[in-house]
C-alpha cells in the first residue's frame, strides 16, 4: 500500500534522556495536530531530527533512539551539534528567517553556513530516498528544507511531492539580495504543489520565479522542464474543538480554579480590562513597539488608567543567539520603564510573564482577557489569535490584529491595525475597550464559524487533496515524449531507411537562447555533430536568423540553409529567395519598436533584411507582460493592411511578410524527393507550420513541453545533441 512520508525539520515528538532512561512524548504542535489524520491515522510515517544531537548518544543508545522513534512512526535523521549550529541555529536562522521576515538588518550571509544547510538537505534526502518506494506521497515542511524536493525529484522524478512554507515569502525586491536565490528557486520546483499561507506569499514567489528563474508562469501555474508546478495558499489553523472545549470546561463552576484563574479574576470587573498579549520571544512580533504604543495610549488616554492592564507573556526563543538576547534586555528595559512610569500603589500598568505556560494556564489567560493584542510586524500566519477567538465561549472579546499577519488575511472582522502606527494602535485599543456587546458577539461569531469550518485537518485535507490532483493532472495528459519504444523505433527507422531528410531549426533547438542573438554561435560540437549527420542524410537548418549570420557562420559547411523563416534557401552552396519581398514597410515599423525600446529597458530591436524583432529576453518580465500587449495592440491595425504578420517567439516579436513560413519551404523541399525518413525538429509556434506540412509518419519533435501539433517532444537543446549524436 502507498504511504505518505511527512518531512520536518523536527519529529512531532518530544524526546529526553536521563540516566540512560528514554521517553518520547508526542508533540501537541499545530503541525502535529494538522498531520495527525495524514500520519498516526493513516500509512504514513514522519521524518525529521529527533531533537538530540548524533554525537551526545552511545552507538547503543543511538539504536535504541532509532528503535523507539520507529515504534511511533517516525525516523530519525541523524544530525552532529555542528550541523545544528551552522544549518538551523546558523543558516535557517540568521539568513533564511530574517530576510524572509523583512528584517534585513539580521541577515548574514556565511558561506560555510549555506554548505552546511546543503549538506544538511542533503542527508534528509537520504533518508527520504531509504524510506521511499514507487507511488509513495512526500510532504515536505517549512524554510529549513527548501533544497530537499528537488533533490528528491532528482533520484525519484515520479515521486508526488508537496511542499508548505509556514512563513512568509519575501517581495521580489526582498529576495533578490540573497546570494544563492536560484538553488533556493529550483530546490523548491522539485515540488508538484507549493503551498503558502497566503495569496501574497504566493503572488511575490511567482514573482520571484518570472524575474530570476525567467521561466513561464500561466496563472498559478509554473512551467519547468516537462513538468507543471502547481501554487496555492492554504492558511492554516488551529485544532478548533480542542480550544473552544477547554474554555467550555474552565468555565464551569465545577471545576477547581487554577492559582493562575483566581489571581486574574480579582483583576476583573466591569470597569478594570484585562489585555492580553502572548508571543515567542522574536523580534518580527514587534514586542518593543507594543510596549511603546501602549505607553503611548495611556499618555494620549490617561482615563484608562488603573483601569487596564497589559497581560504580556514572552515565551523564550533563541536565548543564545545575539539579536533575541538584545531583544529581551529592550523589552525588561521597557516594561521597567513604564511600569515605573504609571504604576501607583494599587495598579501595575503591564504584567509581565518571560516563561512558558502550561496549556491550562494559556486557556485560563485567553477566557480572562477581555482584549486580545496580536500585532507583530511580520508574521506567516499567527496562530494565536485564531485560539483567542476559539476560546470566546460566551462570544463576547475583541482582537485587534496587526495588518502584517498572515491570519489578518481571512480575519477581517478583527481590529486591524498598523504595528507600527502607535495613533492607530491607541484610538483602535479605546475602540477595543469601549465595543458595545453587540458587536462583540456579532465579529466574533463570524469569526469563530470560519474558523471551526477551516480547522488545522481541513488545511491538511486541502493541500493533500490539491497535491493528489497534480497526479491526475500528470496522469490526464498525452505523453509525447520520445523515449522509451518511440525513441527506440526512431533510431532503428533511421538505420533502415535509404532516402532520409532532417530538418532542424536553429535557436532553442540546437543551442540555447543568450541574451544577446550574436553569442549564439555553433561551437565545435555542434559542428562535428552536423558533419556527420551530412554524411547519413539530407541536413537542412531552417531558422528566422538572416541570410548574413547564416553565411557567416556555415559558409563553408555543405548543409542545405533555409533564413528569414523561409525567404532565402541555400542549396550546393548557392543563394536564391524563395519569395520576392518588399521591405519599405519597415520605415514605417521601426520608429514604432524604437518607441517600446526606449520606455522598455532591457529590450533591442534586431534588423533582419525582411523582417525587424524586438527582443525582450532581458526586461523586467512583468513589465514586458505590459509592454508585449501594447504592440501586439498598436501593430495589428497595421500589419493586417499591408501584408505583414506578428511572430510571438521565445521573449521575441518579429514582423515579417504575411507570404512567408517555413512550412512552405517543408512543403517546397518534399516535393523535390521522395523521402522515406522525415525528421523535423523545432521549438516555438513558428516551427508549428513545418509539424503541419509534415505527413503523418514523419518524426516532428517539439524542443520542451508546450502544447504542439508535434508527434512528440524532447526537453531541450542538450537532449536534442544527445538525440543526434546517437544517430551517428
Amino acid at each position: 500500500m502507498n504511504k505518505t512520508i511527512i518531512v520536518s525539520n523536527r519529529l512531532p515528538l518530544q524526546v529526553s534522556i536521563q540516566e540512560n532512561s528514554l521517553e518520547i512524548v508526542p508533540s501537541v504542535g499545530g503541525l502535529a495536530t494538522g498531520m495527525k489524520s495524514v500520519h498516526s491515522e493513516g500509512n504514513g510515517i514522519w521524518i525529521g531530527w529527533s531533537g538530540i544531537p548524533e554525537n551526545d548518544l552511545s552507538p547503543d543508545l543511538s539504536k535504541k533512539v532509532q528503535t523507539k522513534i520507529r515504534n511511533e512512526k517516525c525516523v530519525s535523521v541523524p544530525l552532529t551539534s555542528q550541523d545544528i549550529e551552522e544549518y538551523y541555529e546558523g543558516f535557517s536562522n540568521r539568513a533564511l528567517w530574517p530576510l524572509f521576515h523583512y528584517f534585513m538588518e539580521y541577515t548574514e550571509f556565511e558561506q560555510n553556513e549555506w554548505d552546511a544547510y546543503k549538506r544538511v538537505n542533503e542527508n534528509f534526502a537520504k533518508v527520504v530516498l531509504e524510506n521511499l518506494e514507487d507511488g509513495d506521497t512526500v510532504w515536505v515542511h517549512d524554510y529549513q528544507l527548501l533544497l530537499l524536493p528537488q533533490l528528491i525529484k532528482d533520484q525519484k522524478p515520479n515521486t508526488t511531492i508537496g511542499f508548505f512554507l509556514h512563513i512568509p515569502f519575501p517581495s521580489y525586491e526582498i529576495f533578490r539580495t540573497f546570494p544563492w536565490r536560484e538553488e533556493i528557486l529550483k530546490g523548491m520546483l522539485g515540488s508538484d504543489l507549493l503551498g503558502f499561507h497566503t495569496y501574497d506569499y504566493e503572488r511575490h514567489f511567482l514573482s520571484s520565479i518570472k524575474r530570476i528563474l525567467r521561466l513561464e508562469v500561466q496563472f498559478n501555474e509554473i512551467n519547468y522542464h516537462d513538468r507543471t508546478i502547481k501554487v496555492d495558499s492554504f492558511p492554516m489553523g488551529i485544532d478548533y474543538d480542542k480550544f473552544y472545549n477547554a474554555a467550555l470546561e474552565h468555565q464551569k463552576s465545577s471545576i477547581e480554579k487554577s492559582d493562575l484563574r483566581k489571581r486574574l479574576e480579582e483583576h476583573m470587573s466591569e470597569d478594570k480590562k484585562l489585555i492580553l498579549s502572548i508571543d515567542r520571544m522574536d523580534y518580527t512580533k514587534g514586542i518593543p513597539n507594543r510596549i511603546k504604543a501602549f505607553e503611548y495610549f495611556l499618555d494620549n488616554y490617561p482615563e484608562y488608567k488603573e483601569h487596564v492592564r497589559l497581560v504580556m507573556l514572552a515565551v523564550p526563543s533563541r536565548s543564545n543567539v545575539p539579536q533575541y538576547q538584545k531583544l529581551k534586555r529592550e523589552t525588561d528595559e521597557l516594561v521597567g520603564r513604564i511600569n515605573g512610569k504609571f504604576a501607583t500603589v494599587s495598579w501595575t500598568p503591564i504584567w509581565y510573564f518571560y516563561r512558558s505556560l502550561p496549556f491550562d494556564d494559556l486557556i485560563d489567560l485567553y477566557i480572562s482577557s477581555d482584549v486580545a493584542l496580536i500585532t507583530p510586524i511580520r508574521d506567516g500566519m499567527n496562530l494565536v489569535a485564531k485560539e483567542y477567538v476559539a476560546t470566546r465561549t460566551n462570544g463576547d472579546g475583541v482582537l485587534i490584529l496587526s495588518e502584517m499577519a498572515g491570519a489578518s488575511k481571512e480575519m477581517n472582522e478583527a481590529l486591524l491595525i498598523n504595528p507600527n502606527s502607535y495613533k492607530d494602535f491607541a484610538a483602535t485599543l479605546k475602540r477595543a475597550l469601549t465595543m458595545p456587546q453587540d458587536e462583540q458577539k456579532t465579529r466574533i461569531k463570524f469569526l469563530q464559524k470560519r474558523l471551526k469550518r477551516y480547522d488545522v485537518e481541513k488545511w491538511a485535507t486541502e493541500f493533500f487533496k490539491a497535491l493528489e490532483g497534480t497526479k491526475k493532472l500528470r496522469q490526464g495528459k498525452v505523453t509525447k515524449k520520445l523515449s522509451g519504444d518511440y525513441e527506440a523505433k526512431f533510431y532503428q527507422d533511421f538505420k533502415e531507411k535509404k532516402k532520409k531528410l532532417l530538418l532542424l531549426d536553429y535557436d532553442g533547438t540546437l543551442v540555447g537562447f543568450k541574451d544577446n542573438p550574436q553569442d549564439a554561435k555553433p561551437d565545435s560540437a555542434l559542428f562535428k555533430i552536423l558533419d556527420k549527420l551530412q554524411e547519413k542524410t539530407d541536413l537542412v537548418l531552417i531558422s528566422g536568423r538572416d541570410q548574413a549570420t547564416f553565411q557567416r557562420w556555415f559558409g563553408d559547411k555543405p548543409y542545405t540553409l533555409v533564413t528569414d523563416h523561409g525567404v532565402w534557401i541555400r542549396e550546393n552552396k548557392e543563394w536564391k529567395t524563395i519569395e520576392r519581398l518588399k521591405t519599405d514597410w519597415m520605415q514605417h515599423i521601426r520608429p514604432i519598436l524604437e518607441t517600446f525600446v526606449d520606455r522598455t529597458p532591457g529590450t533591442f530591436i534586431e534588423t533582419k533584411n525582411y523582417s525587424l524583432a524586438w527582443h525582450y529576453r532581458t526586461a523586467d518580465p512583468e513589465l514586458a507582460k505590459i509592454r508585449t500587449m501594447e504592440l501586439n495592440t498598436v501593430l495589428t491595425s497595421l500589419v493586417a493592411n499591408n501584408g505583414l504578420s506578428i511572430l510571438q517567439g521565445n521573449k521575441v516579436i518579429e514582423i515579417k511578410s504575411s507570404n512567408v513560413n517555413k512550412g512552405r519551404v517543408v512543403s517546397r523541399l518534399l516535393t523535390e524527393e521522395n523521402y522515406d525518413f522525415i525528421t523535423i525538429i523545432g521549438d516555438d509556434w513558428t516551427d508549428e507550420y513545418m509539424f503541419e506540412e509534415a505527413p503523418d509518419w514523419a518524426y516532428t519533435i517539439k524542443v520542451g513541453f508546450t502544447k504542439t501539433k508535434a508527434r512528440f517532444q524532447i526537453k531541450d537543446p542538450e537532449h536534442v545533441r544527445e538525440l543526434l549524436e546517437k544517430l551517428i
